[in-house]
């Protein structure tokens, strides 16, 4: 079967390579990107199964990449957004997303928002 890809969009480093290494031990296949310009690049690349995003990024926020994204060909892409914005759940409500979790997130919460979405890959048996 085929890994899951998921999109991680970050400009906070630390949170990039934590949530990164967790997905990609769980099983799934990461990409990253640093604000929502490089997602759009990756996105062109190869599709997403689900994209978690922050909001307060520099170069583009999460809600102009959301807009972007939702007017595009991955417009159907789930996403859940993970951010310390103390505003993100106005914000949210007003997005067409799938999540939210406020940060600092527990590692459990973020994996069952996820699986929620889009379940882990099958084992694969030989």
């Amino acid at each position: 079967m085929e890994q899951r890809r998921i999109l991680v969009v970050d400009d906070d480093s630390d949170v990039l390579d934590a949530t990164s290494a967790l997905l990609e031990i769980e099983g799934y296949a990461v990409a990253r990107a640093r604000n929502g310009r490089e997602a759009l690049r990756s996105l062109a690349v190869e599709a997403a199964d689900l994209i978690l995003l922050d909001l307060m990024m520099p170069v583009m926020d999460g809600v102009d990449f959301c807009l972007a994204l939702r007017s595009g060909e991955h417009g159907k892409t789930p996403v859940i957004v993970i951010s310390a914005d103390q505003t993100a759940p106005r914000k949210v409500r007003e997005m067409d997303v799938q999540g939210f979790l406020g940060k600092p997130f527990d590692v459990d919460a973020l994996l069952r928002e996820i699986r929620r979405i889009l379940p882990p890959p099958s084992p694969t048996v030989h």
